[in-house]
């Protein structure tokens, strides 16, 4: 017969480790090994029987104590780690209080996790959408939303009950509103612990439900409630109210209210953080000359003056003029105005006529034709020698 491996070494833990460390590495261990997911794999079911066997031992603290002090030596004849199998631990102690289904749960993303429902439990959030303007989001405002929202039953106080009545106990699990199962397996004692489905882990069952919530404990209306909107605000985020989400069981707190702002487009600015673009057309002659132009700002019209000579496509930054900041609204970015040089298409004769003159006077002239150089004729013959 193989020599069995040290517990430590088995759990891949040092000597002096404490409970908790111990219980993360069984728990690695039994998640790999574990013969529900290495179907047919002897190996993996030995390895996982050594390690259900050594944390056995390596759990409980006066176990460990003698092995510490004799080994294996110390479990012989019958013994909790030898012939007699590796004791009955709860498994739930280590996995959580949904057993093995808590494995498959991280593992594959399901809900193995079935703790008790009837404890005070806090209400589910709830999610609204607000539309507002680019203007409402740079500086901020006040929307009403209308939602439907439960609240405590007042006929029955919330307890689903008809009045004159209460809700009774749950027969099949005492009111702890879970059912604990104990199994033997090739591994030991496993207990599971799963939702009761008679009373759906409320601990309780309504024989005598209340007319006016059915037997929920809650009443439905329409509200209406204000969200403040604060400036710099962009579209996606979201502003959180607390406690207008559904309210919560047995005593618990009601959940939050996440309102998510859907901010419209503008037909003229652009917004990237806190700064904002946009672009505005000038004519060949404030191109070429300078001069004032009138530019579109959040905050309005403002003067600037253009420099001669400026070509289309600059882009100039009026400082201040952008989004503020949403936790400093005395902080604000910059807008980032792109100069648009429009050609004329459209021009009279006279226009022409002067846009040529200017073109002349430029050094550029348009009018006159270049005379072609006359060409050389040349003569083929053959060459004498």
């Amino acid at each position: 017969m193989a020599e069995k491996r040290d517990y430590y070494e088995v759990l891949g833990v040092d000597r002096n480790a404490d409970d908790e460390t111990i219980k993360r590495a069984y728990r690695k261990l039994a998640k790999k090994y574990h013969p529900d997911m290495n179907p047919g794999d002897k190996d993996a079911a030995d390895k996982f029987a050594e390690a259900s066997e050594a944390y056995s031992v390596l759990s409980d603290p006066d176990k460990r104590r003698q092995y510490d002090q004799f080994g294996h030596a110390a479990f012989e004849n019958g013994g909790a780690g030898g012939a007699g199998g590796f004791g009955s631990f709860d498994f739930n102690d280590i996995f959580g209080s949904g057993g093995f289904g808590d494995i498959f749960g991280d593992l594959f993303g399901g809900g193995g996790r079935t703790n008790a429902n009837n404890g005070p439990r806090r209400g589910a959030s709830l999610r609204a959408v607000v539309h507002i303007s680019f203007e409402e989001a740079v500086f901020g405002c006040k929307k009403e939303i209308e939602l439907t929202l439960k609240d405590t039953c007042k006929t029955c106080g919330g307890s689903g009950a008809r009045p004159g009545t209460s809700p009774e106990t749950c027969p099949r699990c005492h009111g702890s509103g879970q059912i604990r199962q104990t199994q033997q397996s090739m591994f030991g004692m496993i207990q599971n612990i799963q939702t009761c489905p008679q009373c759906g882990g409320s601990g309780k069952i309504i024989r005598d439900k209340c007319p006016d919530c059915h037997g929920t404990g809650f009443t439905s209306s329409k509200k209406k409630i204000q969200v403040d909107i604060p400036a710099g605000i962009d579209d996606g985020q979201s502003i959180r109210i607390r406690d207008k989400g559904e309210p919560g069981t047995n005593g618990g707190p009601r959940g939050d209210l996440l309102v998510q702002v859907a901010v419209a487009t503008h037909p003229v600015f652009q917004r990237d953080g806190v700064d904002i673009y946009s672009s505005a057309p000038i004519s060949f002659a404030q191109a070429a000359l300078g001069g004032d132009i009138r530019l579109q700002t959040v905050d309005g019209d403002v003067i600037y003056t253009v420099k001669p000579g400026t070509q289309t496509g600059t882009r100039i930054r009026l400082r201040g003029k952008g989004v503020p900041s949403i936790h400093n609204r005395n902080v604000r970015g910059d807008q980032y105005v792109t100069l648009i040089v429009q050609t004329p298409t459209d021009l009279s004769r006279e226009a022409k006529e002067l846009l040529m003159e200017f073109d002349a006077a430029s050094g550029n002239s348009m009018g006159s034709e270049k005379e072609e150089p006359k060409k050389k004729k040349v003569r083929f013959g053959r060459k004498k020698d």
